[in-house]
């Protein structure tokens, strides 16, 4: 019995971060549930005014992103473009590689938002961004609805940012906005993709593209940390019997 001492204290500490580990995971995967589900209500909602300059400051990610909402006023004749990939659960016609057109819009009161009109697949956008993407395409609407989509900040794996063709590989609005010589102590701190209803005449841009996807691999890392701390009960218990059932050395006859 003394020899199981050190590993039944070392198997329960192991096992208690094994559990620890997957009820946390559990924790997780009922908040980003919940949160996909605060998503889907937010982007199939009626559209709010968008957040002004005076609530920047406060704004909160989770509550923010996705929010359905309007804006009032005017486009400014310069746009970016973003590099994607829309797969089969896109809503126009067209998917692949391509870009979403970025224009800067300037509302009623006097700060500007970067608008995503839409996609361009990469075949079409090739023969000339200027041609699919220009002022004639902008819509007649005066007043826009769409989704709020915060802005990313590029990481180690980014490419690098094309700024001779405008061409973004991150939402990065900041970068975008300063390369378009905007004045950004006015300037939202996300975007605005508009709604499918926004494309253009001969759709394109295609707007209404807003991939909304969470990576949800929670349920299976708690499996995961749950089955380890099975595996290291079953080990402990082969462990401890073939142990237990070992005769002394005393109780040994020699031969």
């Amino acid at each position: 019995m003394r020899r199981l001492i050190l590993p039944t204290v070392a198997t329960a500490i192991a096992l208690a971060i094994l559990l620890t580990l997957g009820f946390w995971q559990l924790d997780r995967l009922a908040w980003k549930n919940a949160l996909i589900a605060k998503v889907e209500t937010a982007t199939t909602a009626d559209p709010q005014p968008a957040p002004g300059a005076q609530s920047w400051a406060e704004l909160v990610p989770f509550d923010v992103d996705y929010r359905h909402v309007f804006i009032e006023g005017h486009f400014l004749a310069k746009d970016v473009f973003y590099f994607t990939s829309l797969g089969s659960d896109r809503r126009g016609q067209y998917k692949g590689p391509g870009y979403m057109v970025y224009s800067p819009f300037v509302t009623g009161d006097g700060w500007t938002v970067l608008v995503n009109r839409g996609f361009v697949p990469q075949e079409i956008w090739s023969y000339g961004a200027e041609v699919y993407a220009g002022p004639e395409k902008w819509p007649d609407a005066t007043r826009l609805t769409g989704l709020l989509r915060l802005s990313e900040t590029p990481n180690w794996t980014t490419p690098e940012v094309q700024e001779n063709e405008r061409i973004w590989f991150a939402r990065d609005t900041d970068h975008m906005a300063g390369v378009l010589g905007l004045e950004t102590g006015q300037l939202a701190p996300f975007s605005i993709d508009l709604d499918e209803e926004f494309s253009g005449k001969d759709g394109i841009p295609q707007a209404g593209e807003t991939v909304v996807r969470f990576k949800n691999d929670h349920l299976g890392y708690a499996l995961t940390w749950f089955g380890l701390a099975a595996t290291l009960i079953g080990v402990y218990l082969t462990f401890a019997l073939s142990l237990l059932r070992r005769k002394p050395v005393s109780d040994q006859s020699p031969e």
